[in-house]
């Protein structure tokens, strides 16, 4: 029998810049070949036109377990998953899922009607989650990722309004 993980309920914050370092160990972590540069991430999180998140487990505030990054400047018809990383202990239990919605529905908030990203093309967990969250495979960017020459797929998602319902 499979021993299930921990249940872990996580709670998502504003990144500043403050959290660069830990976000930073794992993009280093993740992406071994082509990380971030330090100084790119830090305007990243910086920037008015950006949105960056990190979730951690409120009884280890102090430990980022994920973050996740939006490009869309207010009033922008368009906006652009820039990042997302979840860190090796706390992937495949949701929480990459819980920072794209998260970053789905800021992008509305700032007006965006579409949101788009690149996903490698040999990394099918992110492509599935990617489709069952209603992004759509549009093309491909040969060679983007490097060293490794991989392809990028870009998808699109077409921001679905917000439903209300009365009680």
């Amino acid at each position: 029998m499979t021993e299930e993980p921990p249940t872990t309920v996580w709670q998502l914050r504003r990144a500043t810049v403050d959290d660069v370092d830990a976000i930073m160990a794992i993009e280093r972590s993740t992406f071994a070949t082509d990380a971030w540069s330090e100084r790119s991430m830090r305007s990243e999180v910086r920037s008015e036109h950006t949105y960056y998140l990190v979730a951690f487990d409120p009884e280890h505030p102090e430990r980022i377990d994920a973050y996740a990054g939006l490009l869309a400047p207010r009033g922008a018809a368009e906006g652009d998953i820039q990042t997302i990383a979840v860190a090796e202990p706390a992937r495949r239990r949701g929480l990459g899922r819980t920072l794209m919605l998260a970053l789905v529905g800021e992008a509305r908030k700032r007006g965006a009607r579409e949101v788009f990203l690149e996903v490698r093309a040999d990394n099918p967990g992110a492509q599935t989650l990617y489709g069952e969250l209603g992004f759509e495979d549009i093309g491909v960017r040969p060679h983007y990722y490097q060293p490794d020459d991989v392809d990028a797929i870009v998808m699109r998602l077409v921001v679905p309004r917000p439903e209300t319902t009365t009680a």
